[in-house]
């Protein structure tokens, strides 16, 4: 199975907070929350693909970010290679530009959401690096 291949963001504010995002319903994994991203697209690189997506999502533009990892994940239906990247500055106010809500929460918070299983590494990526 060839992965789906998505540039996704871990968006930091000011306050220490992280920026997540409750996937549609109807999509996979729809009603769970995730880093916002998307796929990349041919001829793009991570880095052209997340400043893409972010601003189609969330009408932000990435300043400055740094890459946190690499998540290869397989589902029963499909695999996915995820780049994250921690987007530490950004111009712009986050809206849900696809009607998805959005939520700033603490790092420490983030255990208490429901994201899909590749997101796991992330959430402990995010953790150690902010809270170690």
């Amino acid at each position: 199975m060839i992965p789906v291949h998505v540039a996704a963001g871990v968006v930091l504010s000011s306050d220490g907070c992280v920026l997540i995002a409750r996937r549609p319903a109807h999509v996979h994994k729809g009603g769970l929350w995730e880093f916002p991203g998307g796929k990349v697209e041919a001829g793009e690189t991570v880095v052209q693909a997340l400043a893409r997506e972010l601003y189609e999502e969330l009408a932000i533009k990435v300043v400055s970010a740094e890459p946190l990892l690499e998540v290869r994940h397989n589902y029963p239906d499909k695999s996915v290679l995820l780049n994250v990247w921690c987007v530490t500055e950004f111009s712009g106010v986050p809206i849900g530009n696809e009607g998805q809500p959005l939520c700033w929460v603490r790092v420490e918070q983030l255990q208490d959401y429901s994201f899909p299983e590749a997101n796991q590494p992330i959430i402990e990526a995010v953790t150690a690096k902010f809270l170690s």
